[in-house]
């Protein structure tokens, strides 16, 4: 089955991309080595960081990735407070926009970066906690969450909700 969520709007929608990079679920990580993450990147129009690519970069891409995930779980956010004090200057307004600019390093560095940036910035425009990361432990797909109440909890009704409540009935049943 697909996921069949539509993606998260505006830049948002590169920090949703790149947190489902790995597919738990199918058991797929676009970052497993060092030549598919360079696709990827190509893909998602990183070409200077694939270009730069070597294997520490690859890992660090994979360690920010769960550090995202952790943060929108609600499960940790120390990695990614490490990532912005690192990565991160001041803030900075300009046309009646905040603005975080991303400090100088390497292409992975920046792409790391701008990623929290996007994540900071949605925050402080009060739009925070509609990315959000899927309750299913072997999934943690990343998805939008366009309902009214805010209130979702799976990626996909028809895979992790349907797979949820097939386990809740079996151990009604079993009790």
């Amino acid at each position: 089955m697909a996921y069949d969520r539509p993606a998260a709007p505006g830049e948002l929608e590169a920090v949703e991309a790149f947190g489902n990079s790995a597919r738990f679920l199918h058991d797929e990580d676009a970052f497993a080595d060092v030549a598919g993450t360079q696709a990827w990147l190509r893909a998602h129009d990183w070409p200077e960081a694939a270009d730069e690519l070597d294997e520490p970069g690859r890992q660090e891409l994979a360690r920010a990735r769960e550090a995202i995930r952790d943060h929108l779980a609600g499960t940790g956010s120390a990695d990614l407070n490490d990532y912005a004090s690192r990565l991160l200057d001041a803030p900075q307004w300009q046309d009646g926009q905040v603005e975080i600019p991303i400090a100088h390093g390497s292409a992975v560095e920046r792409l790391v970066g701008r990623l929290i940036a996007t994540l900071v910035v949605d925050g402080l425009r009060g739009k925070q906690g509609r990315l959000k990361v899927c309750r299913a432990d072997d999934c943690r797909w990343l998805y939008y969450d366009r309902s009214p109440g805010n209130n979702s909890t799976w990626c996909s009704m028809d895979i992790c909700g349907a797979r949820h409540k097939m386990r809740a009935y079996r151990t009604r049943r079993k009790a």
